[in-house]
């Protein structure tokens, strides 16, 4: 009888044992009053590593005193219990770490292995309620009676395999579909239909067949695709390959500094080059420094009248966007093009002039008044771009800078409206800053700086300063109309400065202060242009470039992001509020596919992550409801980068199946010079247009 009562108290969560001991008194509340002797106390059987130790001395009773050697292994098992938890936590982060960024699943900040676990049952088609429960659902029995036909699912191995749906009769629901034992788990998860929310369990109960009540994502379709598809009918059940079109970007020689036409014949070649190797289109940069190089408001378009009119010639329509879904004879009928209003220079010579400068008429302003560029720390100017600044001041023979802006697009609407009534001409890339990218030029190779260097914060024009002195005082904080004094030099490290560290000044309140307004800055600019912009091209879809400035992306401040314009540290998101200004616009963003070159190396010393920051930029422009395109940075032309960009343009793991909308493929000089492989850029072409998988495993 004692043994049994000692059991129970053992086994009673809620006892901890106390009153063992505690001296037994006759009026204690826990026993009878007894003026006799009472039975003595079962002794509390040792569990764990406390019965290790009792073994070793004998059995003790509950009298006995802990011994030393007692204590000293609790204390050793509490701090192996410490290190276990710790491990534990950190596998947990990396695994929740890895889940949000390539996986696209919703967890919540603190989320635990429950957590985890029904996000991946509900991913694999699963059912998993509030309370654990976890089942396949699958439409109810007296529609299952109407039959389901065989699917054809991808298996890992890569070898399609046909396998049926075997149905139960109606009067077992409990057991509604049965499934093949021998199907892989990714076949298991393509071949049952997973109905989410209650929504889609009453399209069953309609009398439609149930082919037509699932969503188009999940039909089951017998077809292979084919590139003639285009990616049109894929479904979960085969990996999806979309047609992306490609467009090469037209050398820029053609053109010279007079806006004169050269060497129309060797156009002509680059041309067939590009309809040989079935490219969607071309690129046109249309540079400011040229057309309006020597007097205000003094156009010259003929040598892009010229150009146009060869591009005519050849058929290629002046477009971007529109007739993504033509099949595929019917697209290589007709070529698209993007033109791109250039507002900034290109290139150096090896005199360090520029090959296509600013205009002259600007650089004139510009010796008299230096404020009109954007200045370091150190005073020193640079005449990429005009400095936003004076977007609003009458600093340029009595025009602002977004006026300027704005007459030139005018103007080439005006000039080529033929073009546009044609509907030759439907897309515009507008220029936001230096390169053309909506950025700050804060990483500039002119200035000295080198990779990976955080570069410097572009914001001591004179123009910029009042802004800032306005921004402080509202603030109530005048003296803080200052730029940081300890945020290094071009190619200082984050570790090495006061500002960018761990713990650095950029999340002090001035930090915070000071970064915002250097943003909001360059999102006014951009809102400011494009504004004018969509006046000058009214119905006529826009392009926006965004840059890709993944180095020091693995540290807290995310320093070179934070001097180009993008406050994006680790506790801000630097990118939605540019987006919400472009989606006001409803422009396209251009994603700079940069970084894919870098070795692994260098992308360790330099903490950077090119593919973390694509997936940031990539699903908050997706869902801001924005078209994404893409385009290579200028090294990009190995086998491996351009299968990385592949990867990127189409993620084969994103659940909604998006992808770009088109890709740009810069070229360091023209097709006819032989500077970059034919077979190799074919394979590219191909890989994009759906007709070659394009993976690392087949290059």
């Amino acid at each position: 009888m004692n043994d049994d009562q000692s059991l129970r108290q053992d086994l009673d969560p809620q006892s901890d044992h106390s009153s063992d001991y505690l001296p037994h008194h006759p009026h204690h509340p826990s026993h009878p009053l007894q003026p006799q002797q009472q039975p003595q106390p079962q002794p509390r059987r040792p569990r764990g590593f406390a019965a290790t130790a009792a073994g070793s001395v004998g059995p003790t009773s509950p009298s006995t005193p802990t011994t030393n050697k007692g204590k000293r292994e609790r204390e050793r098992e509490k701090e192996r219990t410490k290190l276990r938890e710790r491990l534990r936590r950190s596998i947990t982060s990396r695994m929740l770490a890895g889940l949000r960024q390539y996986g696209n699943f919703p967890l919540p900040a603190r989320a635990d292995m429950n957590d985890v676990l029904a996000a991946l049952a509900r991913e694999a088609g699963w059912v998993v309620e509030a309370d654990g429960t976890t089942y396949r659902q699958s439409p109810p029995p007296s529609q299952i009676a109407m039959g389901m036909r065989s699917v054809e699912s991808p298996v890992s191995s890569g070898v399609r395999a046909t396998k049926s749906l075997e149905c139960h009769p109606p009067h077992n629901p409990s057991s509604v579909v049965r499934i093949d034992e021998s199907l892989s788990p990714a076949s298991l998860d393509s071949v049952v239909i997973a109905e989410r929310d209650t929504t889609k369990n009453e399209k069953f109960s309609s009398g439609g067949s149930p082919i037509n009540s699932v969503e188009a994502d999940q039909l089951m379709q017998d077809l292979p695709i084919r590139p003639g598809n285009h990616g049109i009918g894929t479904t979960a059940f085969s990996t999806p390959n979309p047609y992306v079109p490609l467009y090469v970007t037209l050398a820029t020689g053609f053109i010279n500094n007079y806006c004169q036409l050269v060497d129309p014949e060797g156009l002509r070649q680059e041309l067939t080059h590009m309809q040989s190797l079935s490219v969607d289109g071309v690129v046109v940069d249309c540079w400011w420094g040229i057309v309006e190089g020597w007097s205000p408001q003094k156009y010259v378009w003929s040598g892009y009248r010229g150009l146009f009119n060869i591009l005519r010639e050849f058929k290629f329509k002046l477009q971007a966007l529109k007739g993504a879904h033509m099949n595929l004879t019917s697209r290589h009928n007709w070529k698209f093009t993007s033109v791109v209003m250039a507002f900034h220079e290109y290139g150096r010579s090896e005199s360090g002039e520029a090959l296509i400068p600013l205009p002259q008429w600007i650089l004139e302003i510009g010796k008299e008044n230096q404020d009109i560029f954007f200045t370091d720390r150190e005073g020193r100017r640079n005449t990429e771009c005009l400095s936003w600044g004076i977007d609003k001041e009458r600093v340029l023979h009595g025009r602002t800078g977004v006026e300027v802006y704005f007459d030139f697009m005018r103007s080439f609407r005006t000039e080529f409206d033929d073009l546009f009534a044609e509907g030759l001409i439907s897309a515009v890339e507008i220029g936001l800053g230096s390169s053309g990218e909506l950025k700050y030029p804060s990483f500039s190779g002119r200035m000295g700086w080198r990779y990976p260097g955080v570069g410097e914060f572009q914001c001591y024009d004179r123009y910029l300063q009042q802004s800032l002195r306005r921004a402080a005082k509202l603030r109530g904080h005048s003296f803080w109309a200052r730029g940081p004094d300890n945020a290094g030099e071009y190619n200082s490290r984050p570790h090495e400065t006061g500002f960018f560290c761990e713990r650095g000044d950029y999340d002090s309140y001035y930090g915070r202060f000071f970064l915002h307004w250097y943003a909001q800055s360059l999102i006014d600019h951009a809102d400011n242009v494009l504004s004018l912009a969509s006046l000058a091209f009214d119905e006529t879809k826009i392009i926006v470039k965004v840059p890709a400035v993944y180095w020091w992306y693995k540290t807290s401040s995310h320093a070179a992001e934070l001097t180009s314009g993008y406050y994006n540290p680790t506790n801000q998101d630097g990118y939605s509020p540019v987006f919400e200004v472009l989606k006001k616009h409803s422009v396209t963003v251009k994603f700079v596919c940069s970084g894919l070159h870098i070795s692994s190396q260098d992308n360790d010393e330099a903490l950077a992550d090119p593919e973390g920051l694509s997936w940031q930029v990539l699903n908050l422009a997706w869902d801001q409801g924005l078209l994404v395109a893409g385009e290579n940075a200028l090294s990009c032309y190995d086998r491996e980068g351009c299968m990385r960009i592949v990867e990127m343009v189409k993620p084969r793991n994103d659940p909604d199946h998006r992808h770009f909308s088109f890709f740009v493929y810069q070229q360091p000089a023209p097709l006819v010079q032989g500077a970059i492989c034919f077979s190799e850029l074919d394979f590219f072409i191909k890989c994009m247009h759906g007709e070659i998988a394009g993976d690392l495993v087949s290059c």
